[in-house]
């Protein structure tokens, strides 16, 4: 059985002291690739370094609207021209978030804008992070639209995942549908077609149920396999073999 993390920032510095350790541990699971978001233009060199020592490591590209008041005014050309000279299997993870009360709206628009312009120039899907803001995001990628992608995380309505289906959007499912209380999602889960779904981490966030305050890790895709199986009455290995296949279309991998 091969799995597939579309989603894990093992990048961050709380992996640095055991990075090597895990991803051993991973392959020993099956996990045979991990896709790594960018959040910033400054985590972007050490992210390529990264992935040039691991073959199971992708990089994506893109600048975060969590992080705002990092990103500096030549990003976006600093991008570009990464784009031109390394191999990425997407742009993200980029996307809108309004569910900070101070949030510059303009600003995230403008900045996720140019982006997916970026996306459309270099035919690369998507990474989308998109909180209390989907149907705006919906009509950005109407006006813009890509080559595929996988919207994070994903909490939205049915009818925003259908919205979503139709511009070729894929749905990352992960450690929120570990919770107990978390109906709501496992009603969705059970709605969205396999070939709309892939698997994710956000490792060292979105901790499984029981493991709250913990660093979460890749090899929890494992897990998070078993509980879609569980949720949707599927076998796990129609699962693993679904989720890794739609994966490996998506970012070419």
């Amino acid at each position: 059985m091969h799995l597939i993390d579309s989603h894990c920032h093992l990048d961050f510095e709380q992996f640095d002291l055991d990075r090597w350790q895990i991803l051993k541990r991973c392959q020993q699971l099956g996990i045979s690739h991990i896709v790594i978001p960018g959040v910033t233009a400054q985590q972007w060199p050490r992210m390529f370094e990264l992935c040039e020592h691991n073959a199971m490591l992708h990089p994506a590209l893109g600048l975060h609207p969590m992080f705002m008041q990092q990103h500096q005014a030549d990003d976006l050309k600093t991008l570009e021209l990464y784009l031109s000279q390394k191999n990425v299997v997407a742009i993200g993870e980029i996307g809108l978030d309004f569910y900070s009360k101070d949030h510059d709206k303009d600003a995230q628009i403008k900045l996720v804008t140019a982006q997916l312009k970026l996306a459309q120039q270099a035919d690369l899907p998507v990474i989308l992070h998109v909180r209390k803001a989907h149907d705006q995001m919906i009509a950005l990628l109407k006006q813009y639209p890509v080559k595929g992608g996988v919207v994070h995380a994903f909490s939205g309505s049915e009818q925003q995942a259908q919205n979503y289906i139709k511009q070729g959007l894929l749905f990352g499912i992960g450690g929120a549908y570990s919770y107990q209380w978390a109906t709501r999602l496992h009603n969705l889960i059970k709605q969205l077609p396999l070939s709309s779904i892939v698997l994710e981490t956000d490792a060292p966030d979105m901790p499984l149920e029981g493991k709250q305050g913990q660093r979460n890790s890749p090899e929890s895709i494992a897990v998070i396999a078993n509980i879609v199986a569980d949720l949707r009455q599927q076998k796990v290995k129609d699962i693993a073999k679904i989720t890794t296949e739609n994966c490996k279309k998506l970012f070419n991998i």
